[in-house]
């Protein structure tokens, strides 16, 4: 970038997803303070549900939000040259054919880290200790008690192990669970037993106590865990599903909570929000929480915005960035 101007940077909030995501003034005001030197070269415009964005557009060298009208956007953005997303998954902006010749698009996975390690040990744990029975029975009024060994020497599959997913791994080792991994390409990881890549997710389920699906939703991983995959469970298995619904076939998957084959945390649904009418509501065996698994209400966004400002610097000293988005890989 030229040393004669500023970078134009423009945030657009938007109201729906709540204050957790909200970049407010109080943030940006925090954040100049913790970077002045990037800050300096960099002037900051903000907006909520698109008020003011058309005007930025013109000048805008990078935005930073959710999504924003992309017709046309070569156009209504000249000086564009990077999107960062407010959030880890970036479906919604697939495909990438709206962005500018020589722009890219950045996400914010990894920026969830201890919260979300947090939530999948504490799912994790309930399975263990068939918390989903329980609050099933006890929606029923019903006594009945469900027993079950300790998690230690219990073997959980990671599909995707990623930023998360590798975290996820970390603490697993931790309990004395076994972990066996799933990622495209299966390089080996410091808190993995095994790893190994998409094509053995149907024999890796037969040796599950416990799958957590970590992977984003792609082309590729659509149902990676489908109909086939789900029969091979054992009798008693727990999925967590922290990422996508997606990766899942939900239909399949419940129709075995439904036999009470299997139990399941869910945090991620396609429609969201669930929709009222929805079987999934009133299925056994499940604890549904409404995609707030690890968006930590008072560290999400100033740790976005903190790896936004060291993109920046990056971006500034012509640098590639961080978290950048394959268009081929879709994450």
């Amino acid at each position: 970038m030229s040393s004669a101007r500023k970078v134009h940077l423009h945030i657009d909030n938007a109201t729906r997803l709540g204050e957790v995501f909200h970049a407010s003034p109080e943030r940006i005001e925090a954040l100049r303070g913790r970077h002045p030197d990037v800050a300096a070269r960099v002037e900051i415009t903000m907006g909520y549900d698109g008020e003011g964005v058309e005007e930025a557009l013109r000048t805008a060298d990078v935005l930073f939000g959710w999504s924003i009208p992309r017709d046309d956007l070569a156009r209504r953005a000249p000086r564009l040259r990077w999107f960062h997303a407010h959030g880890a998954g970036v479906n919604h902006l697939m495909p990438l054919d709206w962005l500018p010749r020589g722009a890219v698009l950045t996400n914010s996975r990894g920026v969830h880290g201890a919260r979300a390690t947090e939530y999948a040990a504490m799912a994790l744990l309930m399975l263990n200790n068939r918390v989903p029975e329980m609050v099933t029975a006890q929606r029923q009024a019903r006594w009945d008690k469900f027993f079950n060994s300790q998690i230690r020497g219990k073997t959980l599959v990671i599909v995707g192990v990623g930023h998360i997913g590798g975290a996820v791994a970390k603490w697993a080792k931790g309990v004395g669970l076994r972990v066996l991994g799933v990622r495209r390409t299966p390089r080996p990881h410091r808190y993995v037993d095994e790893m190994h890549g998409p094509d053995a997710v149907p024999e890796l389920m037969r040796r599950a106590d416990f799958v957590m699906i970590s992977a984003p939703c792609t082309d590729e991983s659509r149902h990676l865990v489908g109909r086939e995959e789900l029969a091979s469970l054992k009798q008693g298995a727990g999925l967590l599903n922290y990422s996508r619904a997606g990766v899942v076939d939900y239909e399949a998957l419940r129709e075995k909570l439904e036999r009470r084959e299997m139990s399941a945390v869910l945090d991620v649904f396609d429609p969201e929000p669930l929709p009222a009418d929805s079987p999934l509501w009133n299925t056994p065996n499940v604890i549904i929480t409404p995609h707030c698994s690890s968006d930590d209400s008072e560290y999400y966004t100033p740790r976005t915005l903190d790896l936004v400002m060291e993109n920046m610097a990056r971006f500034i000293a012509g640098k590639p960035l961080r978290n950048r988005v394959s268009p081929r890989l879709q994450y």
